[in-house]
């Protein structure tokens, strides 16, 4: 296997911009190399199977989505309140939505973890590392509410978002703006 550890990502990151554009099916090595530009075979100088292929898409796309921490640092400069969760949930939407590939790929990865107990297994062990990230930083920064609260918020933004980026006619972009405000104000406790 090949050791460029900036080549491996790029063509990570292809495999995920291949997955929301295609979807799981569309996720081949040919298509990951021509989505990245890089010469036919490369891919697979990288990766030992497809679903090695899945696996490490399903390990990187949280690192493509997260915030950089100067902006989590001057997002959380009002201080704790319902407000500034109203603030970061609107911002969840404003980030998955410039991220929509990373979002996409994510439901692609997802579903093919239904079929798929190693990517499965993968996918559960990332998603649960980012929702105990997710509830550590919720209450150590005081924010109003409990775990629970930030489990709540959790699925709730997931489907909000899903509908959001997969039938966005349904609920209308007014309407997005207007559930995330009504979603905050039900699930967190007042201050």
């Amino acid at each position: 296997m090949a050791r460029n550890p900036e080549r491996r990502t790029a063509l990570v990151d292809a495999a995920i911009d291949v997955l929301a554009l295609e979807g799981a099916r569309g996720l081949t090595f040919r298509a990951v190399d021509a989505q990245a530009g890089v010469p036919a075979g490369t891919a697979s100088n990288y990766f030992a199977s497809r679903d090695d292929l899945l696996t490490q898409a399903g390990r990187h796309i949280h690192v493509r989505m997260t915030p950089d921490p100067a902006e989590v640092a001057e997002a959380l400069r009002p201080g704790p309140s319902r407000a500034l969760v109203t603030g970061l949930m609107r911002w969840l939407v404003e980030r998955m939505e410039k991220e929509r590939n990373g979002y996409l790929a994510l439901l692609e990865l997802r579903l093919e973890a239904t079929r798929r107990p190693a990517l499965r297994a993968e996918l559960t062990e990332a998603l649960q590392a980012v929702l105990d990230a997710n509830i550590r930083f919720h209450l150590d920064s005081g924010m109003p509410g409990d775990a629970e609260t930030v489990r709540l918020l959790y699925v709730s933004m997931t489907g909000l978002l899903i509908e959001h980026l997969t039938l966005p006619g349904l609920l209308g972009e007014d309407t997005t703006a207007r559930l995330v405000d009504a979603l905050v104000e039900r699930i967190v406790p007042a201050e």
